[in-house]
Order: C-alpha cells, then sequence, then structure tokens
C-alpha cells in the first residue's frame, strides 16, 4: 500500500504550503518507504509514498500522460493492466507499473473509465488542461481514502486522517465504490452491482463455478515483482487461500523472481487455536511456515500505537487489529512488502456465527450485504492500516469484484445454515473446495468452525484486554461517559480506554464522527440483534457471544471434554466428518 495526499485549489501556492504539504506526506511514509514524490501545478499539489511491488527500479508516482497534461497519484495495484495496455494501442507508457495506464485511460474514456479497473485502489487525478481533478476509491474501500475541506475552499485527498485532520474544517471517509469530480463537485457511485439493491438472487449454486471465481480471484493476485507470502491463521478463509496459492504458484512470474514454496505467517499467544491449527495447514500444504508468538502484555504495549494507525476506536476492529500489527513488523523485517489474506469471506458467505440465527433467507441475504458495504469501516480498514504501518501490503482476494459478483447471484438458500441438512456456516464454500480426488485442505480443517481473528490467536487475549481497561477506566468514568462522548458513547470500559486514546490522537469532531457506531453481538449489525432477543443483553462483538453456538461461550478455553453432556447435548450439530465432529 502506498500513501497519497493531495490538496487541490487552495489559495496559497506559496513555499511555505509546499513545505507544509510535504510535512503532511511525511505522517503517511510508513505506508510508502520506497520514495517520496510531489508534484505542484499553480495551487494544486500531490504528494506521493511509494511502496514498489510492481516494477520497482521506474514506477515512481506521480504518473502522467505522454505529454505530462494529466498526472495520477495511486495508491493500489490494477490487476488487468496488462490487458488495458493492449487496448491503449496509440498510447506510450513511461513506465512498467500497474498503474501507470490511469492516465491514459482518461485521455481516451474520460472520467467513465473507472469501472474497467480490475483491482484496489485511491487516486486523484489532475488534468492540468482546466485545472479539474478526479478523485475514485475501489469498489468495497480495500484501500483507505478521506476527503476533506479547507476553509480557503480548497478540496484535501489523504490515505488516512493524520494527512488531513489538522488542516480541514470537515473531512470524512471517501465513500468506497466512488468517483468526486471537481466540474460536478460532488460524488457518483461508479460501482452498481447487482446485489446493492439488496434484491434477493436465484441463481442455482454451482460448487464448481464458485471454485473457479475464487482460484481465478487468487490467481490474479500472484502478480507480484517483490517477495510475498500468505496470512494463515488456520481457519476456513485463509487456508483455502493459502492452499490455491501453493498449487497455482509454480508456473507464475512470481515462482520465477522468488521460489515455488510458499511462505505463510501466523501470529497467537502461546497455546492459541489458530498457531495449532495454522501449523497443522501450513505442514500439509508444504509451506515455510513462519509461527510468531505474542503475549499479552505485547498487545496492551502497542494499543495506543496500534490506535494511532488504524484510527479507529471501534473496539472490535482494535482487538483484531493489534496482533496483525504485530505480525506485519515481523513479517517485514523478513523482507516481505506483500501478503495474500482471507477477508470479507465472513460477509459474502455469512460465515459469522450470528448467522445461525437468520430467520430466513431475505434477512440472511440483505445482512450480507449490509455486512459488505460497512466492510470499508472495519476488516478493510484493519487488514489495510495494520500492514501498511510497517510498509507491508495486503491482497484479498475475497473482495475481487468479479468473485463477488459470482458470490452474491447465489440463491441465499444455498447459504443458510440448516442443522438438518448437516449444513455449518459457509456451507457453499467449504463444499465448493471439497474435492476427493485432489484435496484442498484436510477434511477437518475445511469444516472447522468460525473463530473471528481476536478469538483464535488465543481466547485471553480479549479477557486479558477487558482487565487491562478496567484498571483505567473507573465506574465513575462510566457514569459520566454519555456527557463526556455524546456521540457513539461507550457502554464498557474498554470502548471508554479506546476512546481515551483516540481522541487524544483525533480531537476534532469529524475524526469521531468517522468511526461507525451502533450495537453488535458477534459482529452483527444493529439490525440482525432482532433475530434472537437473548442477544439484546449480550451485546459483545466477540463469536463467543453466540451464546449456544460458539463451544466457547461457556467457559472461556473449557475443552468439550469437561463441557457438561446436557451442555453439549443442547448444541446443535451441524455436520459429520468421517473421523471429524464438527459443532456449531
Amino acid at each position: 500500500m502506498c500513501g497519497i495526499l493531495a490538496v487541490l485549489g487552495c489559495s496559497d501556492d506559496s513555499q511555505a504550503k509546499r513545505v507544509r504539504v510535504l510535512e503532511l506526506s511525511r505522517r503517511l511514509k510508513h505506508r510508502g518507504p520506497d520514495w517520496s514524490g510531489l508534484y505542484q501545478h499553480g495551487d494544486c499539489y500531490l504528494a506521493h509514498q511509494r511502496l514498489a511491488i510492481i516494477d520497482p527500479a521506474s514506477g515512481d508516482q506521480p504518473l502522467f500522460n505522454e505529454d505530462k497534461s494529466v498526472a495520477v497519484t495511486v495508491n493500489g495495484e490494477i490487476y488487468n493492466h496488462e490487458e488495458l495496455r493492449r487496448k491503449l494501442v496509440n498510447h506510450k507508457f513511461r513506465t512498467g507499473s500497474d498503474c501507470d495506464v490511469i492516465a491514459h485511460l482518461y485521455e481516451e474514456y474520460g472520467e467513465d473509465f473507472v469501472d474497467m479497473l480490475d483491482g484496489i485502489f485511491s487516486f486523484v487525478l489532475l488534468d492540468t488542461r482546466d485545472s479539474s481533478f478526479i478523485v475514485a476509491r475501489d469498489a468495497i474501500g480495500v484501500t483507505s481514502l478521506y476527503i476533506g475541506w479547507g476553509l480557503d475552499g480548497s478540496v484535501w485527498m489523504a490515505s488516512e486522517l493524520k494527512g488531513l485532520n489538522d488542516d480541514c474544517e470537515h473531512f470524512e471517509s471517501f465513500p468506497p465504490g466512488h468517483l468526486y469530480s471537481s466540474k460536478s463537485g460532488g460524488f457518483r457511485r461508479w460501482y452498481n452491482p447487482p446485489w446493492f439493491s439488496e434484491a434477493i438472487p436465484s441463481v442455482p449454486y454451482d460448487p464448481l463455478v464458485l471454485r473457479r471465481a475464487f482460484e481465478n480471484a487468487v490467481t490474479k493476485r500472484l502478480m507480484t515483482d517483490v517477495p510475498f507470502g500468505v496470512l494463515l491463521s488456520g481457519g476456513l478463509d485463509s487456508s483455502l487461500v493459502a492452499s490455491i496459492t501453493a498449487r497455482y504458484l509454480a508456473g507464475t512470474k512470481a515462482a520465477k523472481h522468488w521460489g515455488s514454496q510458499l511462505h505463510s505467517f501466523c501470529v497467537g499467544l502461546e497455546g492459541s487455536p489458530d498457531l495449532k491449527a495454522a501449523r497443522e495447514v501450513a505442514d500439509y500444504l508444504g509451506t515455510v511456515h513462519h509461527e510468531f508468538h505474542f503475549t499479552v502484555q505485547d498487545g496492551i504495549d502497542a494499543i495506543e500505537d496500534v490506535i494511532y494507525h488504524i484510527e479507529t476506536y471501534d473496539v472490535t476492529t482494535i482487538r483484531a487489529s493489534t496482533p496483525m500489527f504485530l505480525m506485519s513488523r515481523k513479517i517485514k523485517s523478513l523482507g516481505v512488502k506483500m501478503v495474500i489474506s482471507g477477508e470479507g469471506s465472513d460477509e459474502i458467505f455469512g460465515g459469522y456465527l450470528y448467522f445461525h440465527k437468520a430467520p430466513n433467507k431475505e434477512e440472511f441475504h440483505r445482512e450480507t450485504c449490509r455486512k459488505i458495504k460497512a466492510l470499508h469501516q472495519y476488516d478493510c480498514l484493519r487488514a489495510n492500516k495494520a500492514t501498511s504501518a510497517w510498509g507491508l501490503e495486503a491482497r484479498v482476494p475475497f473482495l475481487d469484484k468479479e468473485f463477488i459478483n459470482v458470490a452474491m447471484s447465489i440463491d441465499p438458500e444455498s447459504k443458510m445454515i440448516k442443522k438438518d441438512q448437516g449444513r455449518i456456516e459457509k456451507w457453499v464454500l467449504r463444499r465448493a473446495f471439497d474435492d476427493e480426488e485432489r484435496p484442498y485442505l484436510p477434511k477437518h480443517i475445511l469444516y472447522r468452525q468460525k473463530e473471528q481473528f481476536s478469538d483464535g490467536v488465543g481466547y485471553s487475549w480479549i479477557d486479558g484486554l477487558k482487565a487491562h481497561a478496567a484498571q483505567h477506566v473507573t465506574d465513575k468514568m462510566m457514569l459520566n461517559a454519555s456527557f463526556i462522548f455524546p456521540h457513539n458513547t461507550p457502554t464498557t470500559k474498554e470502548a471508554y480506554y479506546y476512546r481515551m486514546i483516540f481522541e487524544r490522537f483525533f480531537p476534532q469532531n469529524s475524526a469521531r464522527l468517522s468511526v461507525p457506531g451502533g450495537a453488535s453481538v458477534a459482529c452483527s449489525t444493529a439490525k440482525a440483534i432482532e433475530w434472537d432477543a437473548a442477544w439484546k443483553n449480550n451485546l459483545d462483538p466477540s463469536g463467543r457471544a453466540a451464546l449456544g453456538v460458539h463451544l466457547s461461550a461457556y467457559d472461556g478455553e473449557t475443552p468439550l471434554s469437561n463441557v457438561p453432556s446436557k451442555v453439549i447435548d443442547s448444541i446443535p450439530r451441524m455436520v459429520e466428518v468421517p473421523g471429524v465432529a464438527i459443532h456449531g
């Protein structure tokens, strides 16, 4: 991931303003330690901090068209850039960068070219011929981007809040799948897939179609000129990503540069569920596996840095971001610059444990739509910023545009969790890769129960965070919480603790408004809490909050052998795999 900063149409084009833009751009240096660039045209500035993944030698930014009348600063990866170059036969390219196509596409097609891009991106394009500009963000919001407005009428863009929060009168998250045009002076949505309207789809489930779509999504992300690996928690999603990558790596350009043996990375507390499962998957796939341990105290010590980099006070996001932040530092120290990760699957397929209580296929589908639309505020934000804090890029194949189209067109009746038919969460995905002749994964990994990342690294991690917060937030502080924090008032000491740190870094009202709020249980939206009356009194984002679904909901890390038989009998058995009992 790179860092971009743009100040457009400011009233000051002095040397002092240029120095200020450079200063703010350096706040994003962690995102792109390989190169810094600044371009000025009158009262417009484009700054860039580059993390070089494709064409490290010549792809420095800003990028231009042939006569340099169009300048672009980009954060992202364009996976179909070679195909797009073939369409632009009358254009000459200065670099081999995948992002070099953007300025030329604008020349050829005007503002309507954005939907032609297959990838993740945030970019600012300046047309010096009339001083107009356009800004766009990728479909789901995998890359982070913020927009702000100055008192002098200037418009600001930055990859992170810290690039503009001190200089803008108002700022907010740039909406995913949107384009901002100076000519029209507003936003328009360029990403308009069928699922966005939340109409209920009816395409019959075909496991092979789903399998091929996801394999394509993974293999296109093997485009790299630098060392890379996969994040492997041992859960279904990351294990499938690792399995497909290992299977297809040998025939790629990346393998010619870096070898055909895949490197995998996992983080957790000593003895955590993820470490054990990831080690088993790595052995099965034959990856070079790197296992990183952290202690609860290590995580607590990093909380302030995490909140500064992730720019949120959302409890779920901070819980999960901290282990990822610690792991990313270790990965980067090994010389790796890009990793492939499994974010997005649970939103698309209803993988969170609360989906067990979905009352019908219509509600199931609408909740997946709501979750995908909110990803830029949660998992995408975490994956992007926790890795880019250390100059590491995360790629997320589950959020591939074409794959989402395929997966979200499936009749949601097939995605529903049905105990009597042996269908657990994400059954359609598991079934698609359940290949007896050439297995992708061991059966018990393919059918492993969902563990949210902040749970899977070790249940004592969340318990430790709660205990630490209780030492710093008193009952009296909680009593007055609604007066201190009237917006998104924290309801737990852990939430209050994070909020205090966030407001110290980002005290502006626009900053606190940029973070989502609302009630949640086991990562649900507020709407889905209506599915079970008991959840209203158990509002915790941990997967263990899904009482009656998650085994460890009963007593931290209680092994099954210690759970009373009457409790086990009350838990629905979801599927029986030969030799392995999987419980929901």
